[in-house]
């Protein structure tokens, strides 16, 4: 009995010397600048908006694109249908650096030039900023 109150008691003191350890490093970073103190951290809803942010920008740049068939990417394509009344295609084509959005009428795409590409890249941000909101936790 006594071997099994000897391992506990060591197992705790080495976790409280790793304490004290990791408080020290912790100490010392701040005092170098190396990691932000808790008061220069964000708020809560700050670091969400960053985050729902980045994962907009990963759900537009990657995966509309690249045409996924993700959920997300299909109700966001479908709400920004909605929202303009007309189907529209999203391509890199062939030898170009740049994709090209395109319009839908019939059997028949029509690009969309530059200023209308504008306006709807930033409609498209908004659409995905509210999806990527609503279903994050």
């Amino acid at each position: 009995m006594k071997s099994k109150s000897f391992y506990t008691r060591h197992m705790l003191l080495q976790y409280g010397r790793q304490l004290i350890s990791s408080r020290k490093i912790a100490r010392y970073q701040r005092l170098l600048g190396l990691k932000p103190q808790r008061d220069d951290m964000p708020s809560p809803e700050i670091q969400r908006e960053l985050m729902v942010e980045r994962i907009t920008r990963e759900v537009v740049d990657n995966l509309i694109f690249a045409g996924s068939e993700n959920p997300v990417v299909l109700e966001v394509k479908e709400r920004l249908e909605t929202a303009l009344g007309e189907s529209l295609s999203f391509q890199y084509p062939p030898g170009e650096l740049d994709f090209k959005i395109f319009r839908r009428r019939g059997a028949e795409l029509q690009e969309i030039l530059a200023d209308e590409r504008h306006l709807l890249m930033g409609k498209l941000l908004d659409i995905t900023r509210q999806a990527v909101a609503e279903t994050m936790l």
